[in-house]
């Protein structure tokens, strides 16, 4: 007959074991399947926003070693590679500061990319834009961080309605998107031209006077051209979304983008 003292350790054990196998099943599948990924800033706005929570698409581009936690996979390049395509919501990790990023790819190896007056031009052709009236969100803190957004109709007090013009942007090949405007005449709204190297992406963010994306070169805390080897999966789906500070904060759950699909 097995002891008390038996017992117990017996019970230790299982439950070393149990915590072990979930541990890693839920290791294997954020690698190979799903990451996690919560929207902290409002670059994506209006297609994702503060507190979207959705599970990143890591088998659409095949596997490097940023697919692993850490960026410990054991291998350079690609396996099981796919090419993304032109209008993808992807996530990244930054060439730089190894933090994982969200934008939208807009340019391809070869294209050429440059912005004017606010209009993206891809291989010297500007992309059709059509107005979209406006954005409009409730000007207070948002997010863990606290962040305000940032307003067309600036100054816009505590509790006030913040907008911003909104157009869709259809890119070559058909995929659209709405793209934002908070000020006219920005910096950003006239680059020079990018020629995109082999081997690597242009990304820009949708909210597009409000986002540290490709046209901002890595020395100015931008993101440069992307490698593809830096792709870590593609955004399909928002799974829930939370408005307030926490994403336990249930009741500041956006009732309408429960699964809804990332265009």
């Amino acid at each position: 007959m097995a002891s008390k003292g038996d017992k117990q350790e017996s019970g230790l054990w299982e439950t070393v074991k149990t915590v072990f196998w979930a541990l890693l099943i839920a290791g294997v599948f954020r690698t190979v399947f799903f990451q996690p990924f919560w929207i902290p800033s409002g670059s994506m706005k209006d297609t994702l926003l503060i507190g979207d929570f959705l599970f990143v698409n890591k088998m659409a581009y095949g596997y490097s070693r940023y697919s692993c936690p850490f960026g410990l996979c054991p291998f350079d390049g690609r396996i099981l590679a796919s090419d993304p395509e032109r209008g993808d919501v992807v996530v990244f990790r930054h060439p730089v500061n190894n933090s994982d990023f969200i934008k939208r790819l807009v340019g391809l190896p070869g294209d050429t990319v440059q912005m004017r007056d606010g209009v993206l031009h891809i291989n010297g052709a500007a992309v059709q834009m059509e107005p979209a009236g406006a954005f409009a969100e409730t000007y207070r803190k948002q997010g863990p961080m606290g962040y305000y957004p940032q307003c067309e109709n600036a100054p816009v007090g505590e509790g006030g309605t913040c907008t911003k013009s909104r157009h869709i942007e259809t890119l070559p090949g058909g995929r659209s998107h709405a793209v934002l405007n908070i000020r006219d005449g920005f910096f950003s709204d006239n680059t020079p031209v990018f020629t995109v190297p082999e081997g690597h992406y242009f990304v820009m963010g949708d909210n597009r006077d409000n986002s540290q994306d490709s046209r901002y070169a890595r020395a100015n805390g931008g993101v440069g051209f992307v490698p593809a080897e830096n792709l870590i999966g593609r955004a399909d789906r928002i799974m829930f979304s939370s408005a307030g500070r926490s994403l336990f904060f249930v009741w500041t759950w956006r009732g309408d983008r429960f699964f809804k699909a990332v265009e």
